[in-house]
């Protein structure tokens, strides 16, 4: 009886095993992996189509820029253009950018390899300023929107640096005319004073403007030798004559001047005026003169320099030192002398 019992016991103990583990084998598994597995997973990117993360902030503003104008931005200062008050001025057909290397000549009454200018165009020059003539040359182009390029001489640019900014501040063009208009073709001068009186003459004049001017020259009387070409050509600075002389230092009135332009410029068509903004004659002519051109159908064109010219140190220090002054443009004479009572 305890036999039979006990075998029973143990059948019903082995049942119980053997659907337990049937139970344990057959049911689902559970998510969880094992520690590896899960770590792994996390280290994994998410497919693209599984995870759509929200947008970034920039990408926002990006897209709200296309479908919409984006907050206006403080604009860097921009230098307007001057707008001429006269519709009907002479103003400037068109600039024109020198490149000065080698010295290159311009004005067929010496030099006739570069002939730039087509018909009925001129360019405008003046000699020896500047001087108290000179602001109303500048008045008298203002007037006409035009522009033209002044050859200084270095003292006067040191008697007048007030002046000559204010040549260089309306936009001409600013050369040079030596020194003293000492003629460099006189056998009195040595090579030695011939460059003393272009590159005196040079650095004078950026004193007097506190800037490089154009490397362009005019001899006095459109005297020269070889040797003063020659320098000037390894200076890179260029060599200006003319096509129509003014002669306005000898005209005894202001019509005087204009017919005499006028005349030589009918008969050849185009070319580079020759004046002298120091002559009172000139400056009372130059209205009339520049209706003139207007009306004859000529147009006026703006000769540049494509780089400065960089003058030598020596002369910059034998200037100021002949001069006994720190810098003529160092301190403007309102600064120096005050009214205080009139």
């Amino acid at each position: 009886m305890r036999n039979a019992l006990g075998l029973m016991l143990a059948s019903v103990v082995s049942a119980v095993v053997i659907a337990a583990v049937w139970f344990w084998t057959s049911s689902p598994k559970a998510d969880a992996a094992p520690p590896q597995t899960v770590n792994a997973r996390k280290a994994e990117p998410l497919p693209v189509a599984a995870a759509k993360p929200s947008r970034p902030r920039e990408d926002v503003e990006v897209t709200a820029a296309l479908s919409a104008p984006a907050p206006a931005k403080p604009a860097a200062p921009v230098q307007q253009k001057t707008t001429c008050a006269n519709p009907d001025a002479l103003g400037v057909s068109r600039v024109v950018v020198v490149d000065t290397t080698g010295g290159p000549g311009f004005g067929f009454q010496q030099f006739k390899q570069l002939d730039f200018l087509t018909d009925k165009e001129v360019v405008l020059t003046f000699d020896d300023g500047p001087w108290p003539t000179t602001p109303s040359v500048l008045r008298s182009l203002a007037e006409e929107c035009t522009k033209a390029t002044f050859f200084p001489v270095g003292k006067h640019s040191t008697y007048h640096p007030e002046i000559l900014k204010q040549v260089a501040a309306a936009g001409h063009t600013v050369g040079s005319h030596t020194w003293s208009h000492a003629h460099l073709d006189s056998k009195k001068l040595t090579e030695q004073q011939v460059k003393e009186e272009v590159e005196k003459g040079f650095s004078a004049i950026k004193m007097a403007l506190g800037a490089a001017p154009a490397p362009f020259f005019r001899f006095p009387g459109l005297q020269h030798t070889p040797a003063s070409v020659d320098y000037l050509g390894s200076r890179n600075i260029a060599i200006f004559s003319c096509d129509v002389d003014s002669f306005d230092f000898r005209a005894k009135d202001p019509a005087q001047i204009v017919n005499t332009v006028m005349t030589k410029l009918d008969k050849q068509g185009k070319g580079i005026i020759l004046m002298h903004d120091l002559q009172k004659h000139t400056a009372a002519a130059l209205p009339t003169l520049l209706r003139r051109l207007k009306a004859g159908g000529y147009k006026v064109v703006q000769m540049k320099a494509k780089a400065q010219l960089e003058t030598m140190a020596e002369y910059d220090a034998v200037l100021v030192k002949d001069m006994k002054l720190p810098a003529v443009s160092s301190r403007p004479v309102s600064s120096v002398v005050q009214t205080v009572t009139e």
